[in-house]
């Protein structure tokens, strides 16, 4: 759809409204009804009409989300990295990776996992040493991943492997999807300092992939990769709104619970790891500290910051509507996340002092607290750590010239490594 074609906002609402009315019926089964999305576009309206969508601006399609929320309707399946998994295939999928994915993404029916993360690169995504060899006209994957959210319940992964070892780390990447359910895949969960077991460390042991799940050509990995997270690091500036469901009996809202329990299982601490600067104030006012003047400085620089984040995260979505690419914006709003929070567990500290480290009944709000001051450091590490991200914004943002590296320009297989090939 051209911008000459373009519906107004008024006749998008009405024909969506009339839509729904028409069509929604919360005792159908869940995946029926997100099948009903997919064949005419609601679910994502600003999809391309070929694949599930409606070719709607993204401004447009927020009218259509309004429309949802007003009948009480369910939308698609979104919990998790469905999305990230969704944006990477539209942009460098085939046909046939668009045909087989995109609705069962859509529906819930498959749920994804991101594998790029290793133990023996940190930082340095393009050090991966995941080997994936052609034999037999299959590719074989050997190694290990880490960090890997929800992989003990993916039926597919997003995987960077490396590809040729004789060429500079960035050209040798491929970037493939991976079948989780087969048995050379081994997950094992990673316990956290929090309580929490969010992340796994993933093994792979002559794991298989077909040739035809091989996205764009070999050595685009990199480039792909790239894709994945600058779509991943636009969604860091803040958690999106924290998927519950409702308590409604009929069908459809009783599975969409079932499903968000397990898709949102692993990220029940993730509106801790952000600070919760929303509860400083009433904080505050319970320890009796709000009206320190100190402790009212740090409130007031900490609400300035994270509006400051609010407002810059605004400005990558409106960059979003009027359609421009993916860029560093995203890069900026995750480090602006990294230093709210940074700052919230200073101020929490504050206010609550060394009942701040106490867990259990005598913790205060229940160990929420005390969850914040030790989920906070995860920001600044998940999704590219605040090091990477000072590095791409001075780059590409204010033109500086490129960190000095010594293992770019020569081929991998001649880097030294922390680990051994």
């Amino acid at each position: 759809m051209n911008e000459q074609s373009e519906p107004t906002e008024a006749a998008v609402r009405a024909e969506a409204r009339a839509w729904l009315e028409a069509n929604w019926d919360p005792n159908l089964g869940l995946v029926e009804w997100r099948n009903m999305l997919a064949d005419t576009g609601w679910g994502m309206p600003a999809w391309p009409e070929e694949w599930h969508g409606r070719g709607l601006s993204s401004e447009l399609a927020r009218v259509v989300e309004d429309e949802f929320h007003a009948i009480g309707a369910i939308g698609v399946a979104r919990a998790g990295i469905r999305m990230l998994a969704a944006a990477t295939l539209l942009e460098h999928g085939n046909q046939m990776h668009k045909q087989k994915f995109l609705r069962r993404i859509l529906t819930g029916e498959d749920t994804w996992c991101q594998l790029f993360s290793e133990p023996g690169s940190g930082s340095d995504l393009a050090g991966a040493i995941t080997r994936a060899d052609l034999k037999d006209g299959k590719w074989i994957i050997n190694g290990q991943k880490v960090w890997t959210t929800s992989a003990h319940h993916a039926e597919w992964g997003l995987l960077l492997a490396r590809t040729d070892w004789d060429v500079p780390k960035h050209r040798g990447l491929s970037y493939f999807l991976l079948d989780m359910t087969q048995a050379e895949v081994e997950v094992q969960p990673l316990r956290q300092m929090n309580g929490h077991a969010s992340f796994n460390q993933v093994f792979f042991t002559d794991a298989v992939i077909e040739p035809d799940h091989l996205l764009e050509s070999l050595g685009d990995g990199w480039k792909i990769a790239t894709t994945t997270l600058m779509h991943e690091r636009r969604g860091a500036d803040g958690l999106r709104r924290w998927e519950m469901g409702t308590d409604r009996p009929e069908r459809a809202y009783r599975e969409e619970r079932e499903e968000l329990a397990t898709a949102m299982a692993p990220y029940k601490w993730y509106p801790q790891r952000t600070g919760r600067v929303d509860l400083v104030i009433q904080r505050a006012k319970e320890t009796g500290t709000f009206d320190d003047p100190s402790v009212r400085q740090e409130i007031a620089k900490l609400l300035i910051l994270a509006k400051s984040a609010e407002w810059t995260a605004r400005r990558a979505r409106e960059a979003q509507v009027q359609g421009r690419n993916q860029g560093p914006e995203g890069s900026i709003g995750k480090l602006a996340a990294s230093h709210v929070a940074r700052l919230a567990n200073q101020v929490h500290t504050q206010i609550s002092g060394a009942d701040a480290m106490l867990t259990g009944d005598d913790s205060p709000m229940d160990g929420v607290i005390a969850e914040i001051l030790i989920s906070t450091p995860a920001i600044s590490i998940a999704g590219g750590t605040d090091e990477i991200q000072r590095n791409i914004i001075s780059e590409r943002v204010l033109g500086m010239p490129k960190e000095p590296r010594n293992d770019t320009d020569r081929p991998f297989r001649d880097v030294p490594r922390n680990t051994i090939s």
